[in-house]
């Protein structure tokens, strides 16, 4: 678990991260969502003790991060998949840092493997690494340690779709097991499709969190029937709005009470569904006053 309470920094007069508050629960992936410059990078590098903070506090598995026996063994954290050393190879790196947190060495091949760097690319100088390959490497550092806890700074960045599906499944797979995921990214059409929870912030601030499914519903229900039309008729004529189209009917109604109209008006349903929005729409609808400013010439 992690846990952030009050998370302030500021840089002079500029708070950079005011006041933030959220959980990332065992268990569950949390999306942590917000425009350039919102604080979230800010907001990691604390709960990672990187950064101080001017006041407020974050935890993870329930103490202060400096205090944890051996962090790596618990807390696998990928804020910047560039910092490596270029004159090492990937597999050099994660031999060190095996040594350090005291995994056997037939660790490093099995992360190797799992996060699919080929012998060859394994052997390779990292300064040779595409970003895909870098976020690789960076992830396999960070599950190095068997953690309990990822901490990820747009992990998918470089990526091709294939990867980052992969990338995906491997953090579902992590969180269904028990393991918390914080993630950052702006990839919010991926970020729907794997996180619990949603934290957005902006201008340093938390604008909206809950669960994915909270946040994106949406009143009402959309039905395809044998007739629209005299289903769109028969929810207007019970004081709900209702339009038919090529998709079927939207209505202010529940689905429950489109069942119910639909029976009483002798029309079949054939696809009856609550309706929800778009984690896209509910991001630029909550930041919309805190995206970066554009310079005029």
């Amino acid at each position: 678990m992690i846990t952030a309470e009050h998370l302030t920094r500021r840089y002079g007069t500029r708070a950079v991260v005011d006041d933030v508050s959220f959980t990332a629960r065992p268990g569950r992936v949390t999306g942590f969502l917000g425009p350039n410059g919102a604080g979230k990078s800010t907001t990691m590098r604390m709960v990672c003790a990187l950064t101080t903070p001017t006041s407020g506090s974050a935890t993870v598995l329930g103490r202060p991060f400096r205090e944890l026996t051996n962090p790596g063994r618990q807390v696998g954290v990928l804020l910047d998949a560039s910092a490596q050393h270029a004159g090492r190879t990937g597999r050099e790196t994660l031999s060190l840092s095996a040594q350090l947190l005291g995994m056997a060495p037939d660790r490093v091949e099995t992360v190797l493997d799992f996060v699919g760097l080929t012998a060859r690319e394994a052997k390779a100088r990292t300064r040779t690494y595409s970003l895909g390959m870098r976020q690789r490497l960076g992830l396999a550092h960070a599950l190095l340690g068997e953690p309990e806890v990822l901490i990820l700074d747009e992990p998918a960045n470089g990526l091709d779709p294939a990867g980052i599906r992969w990338m995906r499944d491997v953090l579902r797979s992590f969180a269904d097991a028990g393991g918390t995921v914080l993630l950052s990214s702006h990839l919010l059409r991926e970020v729907e499709a794997v996180a619990d929870d949603v934290v957005i912030i902006g201008g340093g601030r938390i604008l909206a969190q809950g669960s994915v499914v909270e946040l994106l519903a949406a009143p009402g229900s959309t039905a395809r029937s044998t007739d629209d039309a005299a289903l769109a008729r028969a929810l207007a004529a019970a004081g709900h709005e209702a339009a038919a189209s090529g998709e079927g009917v939207r209505t202010s109604a529940s689905p429950e009470q489109v069942a119910h109209l639909a029976v009483a008006a002798g029309v079949v349903v054939t696809d009856l569904r609550a309706n929800t929005a778009a984690l896209e729409d509910l991001f630029f609808d909550t930041t919309a006053q805190h995206g970066r400013e554009e310079i005029s010439a």
